[in-house]
């Protein structure tokens, strides 16, 4: 089982074992793109024919919350579906940022989340 590890704020973990959040998002930037996304050889995104990017596939998200040590609240949680979205702003531009001048596009990853596996 392929699992991907995230930290979340109470709140939203108390929501996720109630059942009333059932999609987790995460902004994918370039520090972070080999987590959320499948890189190729060339390191570019892999994308779909339709252009799509083309998300890593994980079974489940271990949850954790806030710092304490040996004493966090965690959560397995199933993923149904993946996929991830481009931002776009009013006109329809996509959205950007900057990290030490390198611009990229926003995108986000967007886990649609299952039944809980481990509490």
């Amino acid at each position: 089982m392929d699992i991907i590890t995230l930290s979340i704020k109470q709140k939203y973990f108390n929501e996720i074992i109630s059942g009333t959040k059932k999609k987790e998002y995460r902004e994918v930037a370039p520090t972070t793109c080999r987590k959320y996304l499948i890189i190729d050889s060339d390191g570019y995104c892999k994308q779909k024919k339709n252009g799509d990017i083309v998300p890593r596939k994980y079974d489940a998200i271990r949850f954790y919350t806030g710092k304490m040590q040996n004493k966090r609240p965690t959560a397995l949680i199933e993923i149904v579906n993946t996929i991830c979205e481009m931002l776009f702003d009013e006109t329809g531009k996509p959205v950007t940022s900057k990290i030490n001048n390198f611009e990229y596009i926003i995108c986000r990853v967007v886990y649609s989340l299952g039944k809980i596996l481990e509490k």
